[in-house]
């Protein structure tokens, strides 16, 4: 039986937090390997990246995720007993909630609220010296979002609500008081919605039958239970946050727009299978969240390597999109590579891998793209705007890691 190939720090969290997109995809190709094994956190852990890693990762007989994810991501990023630290009968039932929101037509509803809002901003920047436009999107995404998933806001508290629900993930990733910051929001924001569920668990509110939040809120658990308050908000943010964060994806449109000028013929020719590439092009290319943890049920055996019971297990998302196996030239922004996709459920992982309704991967994948699409038509064909110098380089340090200038606009104008 073969070893699995060993990190020779003693333990590589220093690393990982250094360079968190192309840590282990540097190392399995240092070890020749598509896994190997290190310390994080002092807890043993194997790393491991590619399309036949991400399709043994989400076999749900050799996997689970409780446990898996670091306390300091599920305190920010993820919150706690949500639907990602789920396994079994009780994931698939949570997750069918979720699934729920994401019909054709609902999806196309929150695109009309999006629409609406890029059309306010446009007004508004208009009269702006300059724009940051991933700071600006927050906002933009926030208003459409809650009015879409039945969430009110108070116009006065708008600003502060966005900053709590981006710095969800704007600063989990981060050290120091920028990630206390995140924990400290995350605690408002499961305290504001938990607030949202007892009104409506008492009658003082009542959003639509169709939207998440009343969906959220009459919820009932394979023990036929209502969700506690605290999970109920979770889950509610689990709406909200994700949608919100789609903003460090469209920074990657406008930055892919702003590097390769020569596409805007594309858009202009009117092309729609064209955006439809652009946007999944981005989503491979550009780095949004790198890895996901699970742990072993049982020991068991792959390719010839043990993998022991409890032994916690990193897939390498960005690594998986940039393999060199299936993609050709991958280093390189080329949206016509999916016009010959095969549609492969785990050699494009972006937002998870598997199917979307019994797996792990993220049920908000298209809202992802539909805002995006979204997006790309504003910034292409409904609006003008010039871009100034500033700094465009990515930190690969950040998470996530959006332009560090945050990508500025000026003389914004409506098409």
């Amino acid at each position: 039986m073969p070893r699995i190939p060993r990190d020779e720090s003693f333990d590589s969290t220093l690393s990982l937090i250094r360079d968190p997109y192309r840590f282990i995809s540097k190392r399995c190709r240092r070890y020749e390997a598509d896994l190997f094994e290190t310390r994080l956190l002092l807890r043993r852990t194997i790393c491991m990246t590619g399309p036949e890693a991400a399709q043994l990762f989400y076999d749900p007989s050799r996997f689970e995720r409780r446990g898996a994810m670091p306390k300091a991501i599920q305190k920010t990023l993820l919150g706690q007993a949500g639907v990602q630290g789920l396994d079994g009968e009780a994931h698939r039932r949570r997750k069918q909630m979720f699934m729920s929101l994401m019909t054709p037509e609902r999806i196309e509803q929150l695109v009309l609220r999006a629409a609406e809002e890029w059309q306010i901003c446009i007004r508004r920047w208009a009269s702006m010296d300059q724009v940051v436009l991933y700071t600006e999107l927050h906002e933009l995404l926030m208003r459409a979002v809650c009015a879409w998933a039945g969430v009110p806001l108070v116009e006065q508290e708008i600003d502060a609500r966005t900053r709590e629900i981006a710095a969800l993930f704007d600063h989990a990733g981060s050290v120091g008081f920028r990630h206390l910051w995140s924990r400290w929001a995350r605690k408002r924001a499961d305290h504001w919605m938990a607030q949202i569920i007892g009104n409506i668990r008492s009658g003082h509110a009542h959003p639509p039958e169709q939207t998440a939040a009343h969906i959220i809120s009459w919820h009932r658990d394979s023990d036929g239970e209502l969700l506690p308050p605290h999970v109920a908000a979770v889950e509610l943010i689990n709406v909200v946050r994700p949608t919100v964060a789609v903003s460090v994806y469209i920074a990657f449109v406008a930055h892919a727009l702003h590097e390769h000028p020569e596409l805007r013929e594309q858009f202009a020719s009117g092309d729609e299978g064209y955006t439809e590439c652009f946007v999944q092009e981005v989503r491979r290319f550009y780095p949004f969240f790198p890895a996901v943890a699970a742990r072993v049920i049982q020991t068991f055996e792959w390719n010839g390597y043990r993998f022991p019971e409890g032994r916690r297990v990193l897939l390498d998302l960005y690594g998986t999109n940039q393999d060199a196996r299936t993609w050709e030239r991958p280093e390189e922004f080329d949206p016509e590579r999916f016009r010959q996709w095969d549609g492969n459920l785990f050699n494009f992982v972006p937002q998870g891998g598997g199917d979307h309704h019994i797996g792990h991967r993220c049920p908000g994948e298209w809202i992802a793209i539909e805002l995006m699409k979204l997006a790309t038509e504003f910034l292409t064909r409904r609006m003008s705007y010039e871009v100034p110098d500033q700094d465009l380089s990515i930190s690969w340090s950040r998470m996530p890691p959006v332009p560090r200038s945050r990508f500025v606009i000026r003389n914004v104008t409506a098409s």
